[in-house]
């Protein structure tokens, strides 16, 4: 399994903010609809809402989330 960095904004009505989620997953693709899932249902936002930026892999040694750091560490 790899981390993925996913970065882009929310655009609701009132609402409009940016974010960085790392996730760990197997490709790019599924980051995104990890991503989708659980933005939208933390924030109720629906996916027209969420405009992903930029999608990256992360290096072990990059990690900022302290949890998924130490789960890949292990491995």
């Amino acid at each position: 399994m790899k981390v993925f960095r996913v970065t882009g904004e929310i655009n609701k009505p009132k609402l409009k903010t940016s974010f960085a989620k790392e996730v760990v997953v197997a490709k790019p693709e599924h980051a995104v609809e990890k991503v989708y899932a659980e933005i939208g249902s933390q924030h109720r936002v629906k996916r027209f809402q969420i405009k992903i930026l930029n999608v990256e892999e992360v290096p072990p040694e990059e990690i900022e989330n302290p949890i998924l750091k130490k789960i890949v560490t292990v491995e």
